[in-house]
């Protein structure tokens, strides 16, 4: 964070302050929502939570060093008092970014905005110093705190954009006004709250709505192979740059295909030049987000050959997204727990065939543990069914569904698929399904697992990752 007293904190704020003293610390940073990570120099932002009152930990966070707190109520320490903890870090990041010198690139999607964000931030790393948040920090919330991280000698400020409504991202980046906004795609995740993929658009859109004119360097990076995005192109007075397949893409794949362990490998081309790329991520709905990335380094200057080395050399960086765990007694966990919609979930699917097709041939089976998908509103159902006979389709060997209505909707398709005899089963919760597959994995298998986050399947996957014969995992 650029440092900042705590004078000029009640003018950006405009806060009260309360139990200030007469030479008060500067805020050098870094801006906490947890007390445990307060230290000397933080400013302690107390925010109301699910189950715990950020205010009652306020005096733990200036004993660990924090500068200040930010509060809405006296908390017997030095704080600056404020109407919405949230829109007072809000202010905090408009303020930063306003003087910052660093280009910003924002991004939004219905699926893949994280790994593609992983990606555009080591290729940026690459050229100069950049930030970018950890994990999936999206929100109203989260996407100041990560632009509360830059300073002084910030170069390019990567930005994840979520949203539940319409205005959510207007709002966001009102915050951090971006110069490249990138739109991955347009899919049915929250579609229960937005009635419909128009409406999806409509409210991802509001991103290329709020880049400048190309004459001030505004860029929009837009999927060619997704019509709703690439119709955003009538909505931004940026200049375009178009990623995906199709033939008229600026910066496009060509010759698709997966290893044998289900890592995908293309031909990149761009404006300036073409090279190979073989990712280290596994499924093939990863070159387009791998594109996604390309656009926006070829925008800021690399080469098509500095931009395939780097795809190549790029690892993943956040955690339950397509995690690749090789057991020491033989079988494979494909931790991919973070988050479902029938997008990704599609994805996830044919990636485990391809990856399986090798352990196939030596006498192991594909296993796919799903759960619900959240948020599908009155498309739940079919969605669900939908899943369930696409598992068959592919010839996944077993599917589990774990959980309630929507996994036994999962069961249901696979069933009225043609699914036999316990080639699908339906178990209650993550217990049921750690002990099933206990019993019954094998060398050789491949194990996804796959669910909304409010599922809490990552506790199959982390409790699978432990259960090699000697103890021993090997995570890559």
């Amino acid at each position: 964070m650029i440092p900042l007293s705590v004078a000029e904190l009640i003018t950006v704020v405009r806060g009260e302050p309360h139990d200030i003293p007469e030479s008060p610390p500067r805020v050098t940073g870094p801006v906490v929502i947890d007390s445990r990570l307060a230290e000397p120099g933080s400013l302690f932002a107390a925010l109301p939570g699910e189950r715990v009152d950020g205010h009652d930990f306020a005096a733990a966070a200036v004993a660990a060093g924090a500068a200040v707190v930010l509060a809405t109520r006296p908390v017997g320490v030095p704080a600056v008092l404020v109407d919405d903890v949230t829109a007072a870090l809000g202010a905090l990041a408009r303020h930063t970014v306003k003087d910052l010198g660093a280009t910003l690139v924002a991004l939004t999607g219905s699926a893949g905005k994280t790994s593609t964000k992983d990606l555009i931030a080591q290729l940026l790393e690459r050229t100069a110093p950049t930030i970018w948040p950890p994990g999936s920090l999206n929100n109203e919330i989260g996407l100041p705190l990560t632009a509360l991280r830059a300073g002084e000698a910030t170069r390019f400020l990567v930005l994840e954009m979520g949203a539940r409504g319409i205005g959510h991202i207007r709002y966001l980046t009102s915050l951090t006004p971006p110069r490249i906004g990138v739109v991955l795609n347009v899919g049915s995740a929250h579609i229960g709250e937005f009635g419909s993929r128009e409406a999806i658009a409509q409210a991802k859109g509001e991103l290329v709505e709020a880049l400048p004119p190309a004459a001030e360097g505004g860029v929009a990076v837009l999927n060619a192979d997704d019509p709703l995005v690439r119709a955003m192109a009538s909505r931004t007075a940026a200049r375009t740059l178009l990623f995906g397949e199709a033939d008229d893409a600026d910066v496009r794949a060509a010759h698709v295909r997966l290893t044998p362990r289900g890592r995908p490998a293309f031909e990149l081309h761009t404006p300036t030049g073409c090279a190979d790329v073989t990712l280290r991520l596994y499924g093939e709905h990863h070159v387009s987000n791998a594109l996604a990335a390309a656009a926006v380094a070829h925008e800021v200057g690399m080469s098509a050959a500095d931009i395939a080395e780097t795809l190549t050399e790029a690892a993943p960086l956040s955690k339950w997204r397509m995690e690749v765990t090789e057991r020491s007694d033989g079988v494979t966990v494909v931790n991919d727990a973070y988050n479902a919609n029938p997008e990704s979930m599609r994805a996830a699917l044919r990636a485990l065939v391809a990856m399986g097709d090798a352990a196939k041939a030596r006498g192991g089976r594909t296993w796919a543990v799903l759960g619900a998908m959240a948020e599908l509103g009155e498309d739940a159902l079919a969605e669900h069914d939908a899943v369930g006979r696409l598992v068959v389709r592919l010839n996944v060997s077993r599917l589990v569904s774990v959980g309630g209505q929507e996994a036994a909707w999962l069961d249901m398709g696979a069933k009225n698929e043609g699914s036999w005899g316990e080639e699908s089963v339906h178990v209650s919760d993550a217990q049921a399904a750690v002990e099933l597959l206990r019993r019954e994995l094998r060398p050789g298998d491949v194990v996804l697992v796959k669910a909304s986050r409010a599922v809490g399947l990552e506790e199959v996957a982390t409790r699978l990752t432990g259960d090699g014969v000697d103890g021993e995992v090997a995570a890559r």
